[in-house]
């Protein structure tokens, strides 16, 4: 039988028992793991928002995993904090704060807990997740107080404007609704712009908040605060054409003599930076370039056009 070992606290004082630390449990959960290594991998459930309890996948809507983008509590119209890109919102300190805060609340609409929006008409009670209200009529503002709204008192558009025969969506000219609604929307300073809900929120995603505009009429003063307004979420970045170098070409100056015999030693594309040896490009289309010894310019001239823009049996 073996001996305890003498209690050496003083009277009076409680016995302090160690606790392992979560990195400590964690392991030692984990080094049981290895006879199933396999299984346990397969059985991984695909990440899902600790909110709404969905694996929504699109980012640009809602955001990196561990919390949804829009699932972010919006009660009582505080802002949300600002997202950098690339980034998720919300980092892992905030998540058990914003699990306990919102785990009670009912989404009006499934009927399951974790609801973290709650429309902000007064007296109205109603929570719902971002999901959820994105799919039933509910609208989100990404911009100000941060403001949501249920179904029942989410803006409408209050524009007058009359739908000739069939129309189609401006952007991907399916036919769209036979009034305006939550999924069809007409632009307010034309009114001849239909389009659906979704088709104008993937052109915001592109355009980013400077480029983003009525894609009839190019009316960017009424169309931007109304399409706010109503929930469409216009992120504060650089249009996508631009972020992906699709236009780089553009942006390179012509540097070759296309004359039909170059002289110059050193090739055509090689020029000077004065003299006979510059390089002029077509005054109309600078498309097309030439040195002036090539093309029996003095060294003077400053101006030169190419054949397909100046005419034939011009040089």
């Amino acid at each position: 039988m073996k001996r305890r070992a003498p209690d050496t606290r003083e009277k009076g004082e409680s016995k302090v028992i160690p606790y392992p630390s979560l990195a400590e449990g964690w392991a030692k959960a984990v080094s049981g793991w290895s006879v199933c290594s396999v299984i346990v991998a397969y059985a991984l459930p695909s990440p899902v928002c600790v909110l709404c309890n969905r694996a929504d996948e699109d980012p640009d809507i809602y955001g990196q995993k561990s919390v949804n983008h829009g699932c972010y509590p919006a009660v009582a119209g505080s802002p949300q904090p600002r997202q950098r890109q690339g980034t998720s919102l919300g980092g892992s300190e905030h998540v058990p704060e914003m699990v306990l805060l919102c785990s009670l609340q009912m989404c009006y609409i499934c009927g399951e807990r974790g609801a973290t929006i709650t429309c902000q008409e007064k007296r109205c009670k109603h929570s719902f997740h971002y999901p959820c209200g994105k799919e039933n009529g509910c609208i989100s503002q990404f911009f100000g107080q941060y403001r949501s709204f249920c179904q029942e008192h989410s803006p409408v558009q209050t524009v007058q404007a009359q739908q000739e025969g069939e129309t189609l969506c401006v952007i991907c000219l399916e036919r769209v609704g036979d009034k305006l609604s939550y999924h069809t929307m007409v632009c307010p300073s034309c009114r001849q712009a239909w389009f659906h809900r979704g088709c104008i929120q993937q052109q915001a995603f592109h355009a980013g908040l400077l480029c983003f505009r009525c894609p009839q009429c190019n009316d960017r003063e009424k169309f931007l605060p109304e399409m706010t307004t109503l929930g469409i979420q216009v992120p504060t970045r650089q249009p996508a054409w631009e972020a992906d170098s699709g236009f780089v070409d553009m942006y390179q100056r012509h540097s070759r003599c296309d004359a039909s015999q170059c002289h110059y030693a050193q090739g055509r594309e090689q020029a000077e930076e004065e003299g006979p040896w510059y390089l002029l490009l077509c005054s109309s289309c600078a498309a097309r370039g030439t040195h002036r010894r090539c093309s029996t310019l003095k060294d003077s001239t400053v101006s030169w056009e190419c054949d397909s823009c100046a005419g034939l049996g011009t040089a």
